[in-house]
């Protein structure tokens, strides 16, 4: 199905992203994007957790740059980066650079894993439901 090139696509989803630092950090929250073009996303998380048996909460906002937006099956890839804030015992601010593969970013929806760096190693695993306007198929 062709896409126009003008499309346009906001994302929501739900995220866990696991911290290697020390101590380590998990948190779980939501997910939302918008891709102000076909190759750029915009995103931000929000999550809550745990650091070293304390509450430990994340925000994240990322710009992404992707290589197959229009994929409706496979995997495409992406990088980027951003900031982030964590807090919990500690308040602190980081420089985040991601690089992630996901299931048909071109489609309704699908799973991302990232791996990266910002405030210790970042592994991150999320489901993402896509809403794509614009689409247009010849003749229908």
């Amino acid at each position: 199905m062709p896409v126009l090139h003008a499309q346009r696509v906001s994302e929501v989803g739900v995220h866990t992203t696991l911290l290697t630092a020390d101590p380590a950090v998990w948190v779980g929250g939501l997910y939302g994007a918008v891709r102000p073009s076909s190759r750029v996303r915009v995103a931000a998380l929000l999550g809550a957790g745990v650091t070293d048996d304390a509450f430990a909460w994340r925000s994240e906002l990322l710009w992404q740059f992707l290589l197959t937006p229009r994929a409706r099956d496979g995997v495409g890839a992406y990088g980027g980066g951003g900031i982030a804030v964590s807090g919990g015992p500690d308040t602190e601010g980081f420089v985040v650079l991601v690089l992630g593969l996901e299931a048909r970013p071109g489609s309704g929806s699908g799973w991302a894993f990232e791996l990266g760096v910002g405030g210790g190693l970042r592994l991150s695993a999320s489901y993402r439901w896509r809403r794509i306007r614009g689409q247009y198929t010849p003749g229908g």
